[in-house]
């Protein structure tokens, strides 16, 4: 049996020992890159330095900011070349930037879009010119990005022809799209059309004949004429924020045709809010702090900004939120906020309700406490005491009877 026993002491001691040391490599490891880090560094890099496209066609694509310094920085990002016959911007997902925020060895896409004007780009070679510059001025970093236009090739005869008015949706995660096709037989006979569409995986893609709600995967054109087709999209709710293209193909033998289509998520905004214990009651005792533990969880998809509390109580009483408001949430990020109730000198011992209220940037939760307030224990022992002094009395006065 002790022989067992100290069996069990070495492998615990054995594992807490493996343990320990894991930890204090990675410790050191870390340590390690944060001393070869530079104090400040950036860079900008497009996604593509040379692309190739057709006469008319716009390019876009993502550029890096990257900050391999160990301090934040905000780093502004221009175009100091942009070639003749076309306009050219830096942006976001909904609007142009000049700079943008990279926290210490992390980077940021941003995307590049540049158009070409009517008539008066040609075919030959265009260097954009991107230059990478911190908000003080002491560091900057230059890229190119080239961009070579080819003519476009002769359009062959066209048997099938795809026509979309609204090629890309936007919306929530939870939302379920609709996209309005129109298929043209250019043929010379009547033919039967297969309907294929890509999407990402876990999607749900389906064709609807246009104004009915049932499911088809082919459609008969007679010559010269045309149909319209829906095609429902229905994303995973858990789906991120961001563009999910999807091409539709129509073929009939070795006709085929393709249309593509986008759906931009803007993601679901989701809080969720409780106390940390899974109590929702509360003991406190009038004109004294009590103390209780929220946790604050985004369920959504997208970022949550801006995040504040708000407290629904009775009359003069004190609630605090630490802290009072959060930045942001992250998908799937908790944070826990420490919350004080204080009951007002004059609240009677009982019962009370106080709602707790979550507002976030698109969404809100709440948390019902059950806040009991109770006598302060030094009563119960002053109530203790006259009971005690009225016995002695009483015992006093029996015995003095007594004798008489």
């Amino acid at each position: 049996m002790k022989k067992q026993k100290r069996n069990h002491l070495f492998l615990i001691f054995f594992v807490v020992f493996c343990l320990s040391l894991l930890l204090f490599n990675q410790a050191f490891a870390i340590e390690e890159e944060e001393e070869e880090r530079p104090p400040r560094a950036i860079g900008v890099y497009p996604q593509y330095p040379g692309v190739i496209v057709a006469k008319g066609e716009e390019v876009n694509m993502d550029i890096t900011v990257a900050n391999n310094g160990k301090s934040d920085e905000d780093v502004l990002v221009k175009l100091t070349s942009i070639p003749e016959g076309w306009k050219a911007r830096i942006k976001t997902y909904s609007y142009d930037v000049t700079g943008v925020h990279v926290p210490s060895g992390e980077s940021k896409d941003l995307t590049f879009v540049a158009e070409q004007e009517k008539k008066k780009v040609k075919a030959g070679k265009y260097i954009f010119k991107i230059l990478g510059m911190t908000k003080d001025g002491k560091l900057k970093f230059n890229n190119d990005i080239t961009v070579i236009v080819k003519e476009k090739k002769k359009k062959e005869k066209e048997d099938i022809v795809i026509t979309t008015s609204y090629p890309v949706l936007q919306g929530p995660s939870d939302a379920e799209f609709e996209f309005s096709m129109e298929v043209e037989n250019k043929m010379d006979k009547d033919m039967v059309f297969n309907l294929i569409a890509q999407g990402p995986s876990d999607w749900e893609i389906n064709f609807k004949p246009a104004y009915e709600n049932k499911y088809i995967s082919s459609v008969r054109l007679k010559s010269k004429l045309s149909k319209s087709v829906a095609v429902a999209v229905k994303p995973p709710k858990d789906a991120k924020a961001g563009k999910y293209p999807i091409t539709v193909t129509v073929s009939a033998g070795e006709h085929k045709a393709k249309a593509k289509l986008m759906v931009v998520l803007t993601g679901t905004y989701k809080l969720d809010v409780g106390t940390t214990s899974g109590l929702l009651s509360l003991n406190a005792q009038k004109g004294k702090e009590a103390t209780l533990s929220l946790y604050v969880k985004n369920s959504g998809t997208a970022t949550n900004h801006d995040i504040s509390f708000l407290s629904f109580k009775p009359e003069n009483w004190k609630v605090k939120f630490k802290p009072e408001k959060i930045a942001a949430l992250k998908p799937g990020d908790i944070k826990q906020v420490e919350v004080s109730i204080k009951p007002s000198e004059d609240a009677l011992v009982g019962d009370y309700s106080v709602v707790l209220n979550v507002k976030g940037e698109k969404s809100s939760d709440e948390v019902e406490m059950r806040v009991t307030v109770k006598t302060s224990p030094i009563w119960g022992w002053i109530g203790i005491g006259i009971i005690i002094l009225v016995i002695a009395v009483l015992f006093v006065l029996f015995i003095y009877l007594g004798r008489r």
